[in-house]
């Protein structure tokens, strides 16, 4: 639990001489209190501070360290006015909770649906996205996947920037609001999986480096890496797998997503990851419901997923970006970048039966081998998360265009069926379900200019280098940006958006009635191909997922009983750009 009171608030700052909590009513100039050196370099104070007599939400406080300004607490549960202000005590209202009888839901097999709050709904909170869980519902989702939360400096980005690690961004809504849309989505059935970085923090607000040795002098993609295994480390670990499982206990989350494992820097015997899936089991079976640790890495590793019993690290599940390049290279005809190895009929029928592409191949886009083999007698394939996009695959992209701006109708179609009637767990991410026509961009709200100036001319100049005028890269730091990238919820409506949304339902309640279409296993899909012929197609049991990504039309390779196409094909005859799913006529 929380702190419920200022004397129960304790602080790790080994190197400091001394402490003091500055504390007081919002508004009103703070008192400072003397803090006392407890054991393994912890302060706290030695009594409540009597001179506060105020309603605990009106309170706010932070710790001066040697004398230095005032700074919020590296645990502070909520930043009522930004990162770089004190910091408030927040602890769920319990009654708040109706969600006694909710039993969990396993990622694996689920359908997860993937969403960033901001841009969920024009006004971007948890309580505005509250009012559109009757669409998940009725579409078929079993999870919901948010981006990632934590406290940041401005009022939107992404969420990848995060300083507050224990803290709701208050421009969602704050702790309160992220309680009430967890049991809001439990009352729909649906469980709730929560994005979280742990790789590196944000480059404003990050204040954990003046308390103690909370990074490492290494370097990841976005900052100063998180000292894992470095001295002083075990209190870094601690803090880390406190904020994670704080989510499954206190806002009753059913998942993390673990952001970009592979850049987490630890020599330990015991990786962290491996600590905190151990954690994670355990509190599992103290809750009685299922927790689930998904990762990302792009290290093709299965030992993210396999059992600790068998040398793993004991992650529920990872996201498989091999199987997102193998469709989406195949389906639009793309090769630049990391798509160069990818676009075969035969590259698609590995990963469907193998789950990774580079298994200890070749990667060209890498200039050297990647990856190994997946033991598929040992995991699920519900084990790997397939998707035929997520944030980053389309706001990665220079312009933020998602597949439907350059894919039609069709080739949309193959690629959802492949991804939601494959043994993998699929997931979707908003807006696809009806081919939404806004893109995701991407975007910040830096409020020092010269970091939000930094930001701008580096995004336009590492498209510069592909070959992107610049000025057709869209400036994170312009509101535009952001509003141009929120859904347009009359687009459902609309007959063009509205046939794929039925697609999209129409698949979903396939995998979920019919047994050999959610069959986890590795063995229960087989792939079959003649790339001449211009067909491919998708074994499970008795059905098969007959796909006709080119645009000439196609003579079927056999017989089917059809139960979903999105053009029905003519006397065997099936027209380009096509997906047909029926069981085989013998």
């Amino acid at each position: 639990m929380p702190p419920q009171t200022l004397g129960e608030v304790r602080v790790w700052a080994p190197a400091a001489a001394s402490m003091s909590m500055a504390a007081g009513v919002v508004g009103a100039p703070a008192a400072s209190f003397p803090m006392t050196r407890r054991t393994g370099g912890w302060w706290q104070l030695d009594e409540e501070p009597g001179a506060i007599d105020a309603p605990i939400a009106d309170v706010r406080y932070g710790f001066s360290i040697d004398g230095g300004p005032v700074r919020p607490d590296p645990r502070s549960v909520r930043q009522p006015e930004g990162v770089h202000e004190m910091s408030a005590l927040f602890s769920v209202d319990e009654s708040l909770w109706t969600d006694a009888d909710w039993t969990g839901r396993d990622a694996r097999g689920a359908v997860i649906y993937e969403l960033h709050l901001g841009t969920f709904t024009p006004a971007g909170t948890l309580d505005s996205a509250i009012e559109r869980l009757d669409h998940l519902v009725d579409l078929g989702v079993d999870l919901v996947e948010l981006m990632p939360v934590n406290a940041f400096n401005g009022t939107h980005n992404w969420g990848y920037d995060g300083v507050g690690w224990y803290a709701v961004q208050e421009t969602y809504g704050g702790p309160a609001a992220l309680a009430r849309f967890v049991d809001a989505c439990h009352a729909k059935g649906l469980g709730v999986v929560l994005d979280v970085v742990y790789n590196h923090l944000g480059p404003s607000g990050n204040y954990l480096p003046d308390f103690g040795p909370y990074l490492s002098e290494g370097t990841t993609s976005w900052g100063s890496s998180v000292n894992l295994s470095g001295p002083d480390s075990d209190e870094v670990r601690a803090f880390l797998a406190g904020t994670a499982l704080r989510w499954f206990t206190e806002f009753h989350i059913d998942g993390l997503r673990l952001d970009a494992v592979h850049a987490l820097a630890d020599h330990r015997a015991v990786h962290i990851l491996e600590e905190l899936a151990a954690a994670t089991d355990a509190l599992s079976a103290e809750l009685g419901r299922p927790l689930s640790l998904i990762a990302e890495s792009d290290l093709n590793d299965p030992r993210m997923f396999l059992p600790r019993s068998s040398g793993g690290l004991g992650l529920a599940a990872q996201w498989d970006d091999d199987i997102h390049h193998a469709i989406h290279s195949l389906v639009s005809g793309e090769r630049q970048g990391y798509y160069a190895d990818f676009g075969g009929f035969d590259c698609l029928a590995k990963v469907l039966t193998g789950g990774f592409f580079h298994d200890g191949t070749y990667s060209s886009f890498r200039r050297r081998c990647h990856g190994r083999p997946i033991p598929t007698d040992r995991v699920p394939a519900s084990s790997l998360l397939a998707y035929t996009c997520t944030h980053d695959q389309v706001g990665n992209r220079a312009i933020g265009d998602r597949p439907s701006a350059n894919l039609d109708g069709g080739q949309l179609a193959i690629k959802a069926t492949l991804i939601l009637l494959s043994p993998f767990t699929p997931m979707l991410f908003m807006g696809e379900e009806w081919a939404a026509g806004t893109p995701f961009q991407f975007f910040t709200s830096h409020p020092e200019p010269e970091l939000g100036r930094a930001t701008a001319e580096g995004r336009k100049s590492e498209f510069a280098e592909h070959g992107w005028d610049s000025d057709d890269v869209p400036d994170p730091q312009d509101p535009e940006t952001f509003e141009r990238s929120k859904l347009d919820w009359s687009e459902p409506t609309r007959p063009d958006h509205a046939r794929v949304l039925g697609f999209y339902r129409s698949l979903i309640t396939l995998r979920k009635t019919e047994p050999a279409l959610h069959d986890p296993a590795f063995t229960s899909v087989d792939a079959e191909f003649d790339e001449a012929a211009g067909w491919f197609a998708m074994h499970r049991g008795e059905w098969s997922v007959v796909c006709v990504p080119g645009d000439a039309p196609v003579t079927l390779p056999w017989p089917l009983d059809v139960a979903l196409a999105w053009e029905q094909p003519e006397a065997g005859i099936s027209p380009g750009h096509n997906v047909i799913v029926g069981r085989r006529v013998s």
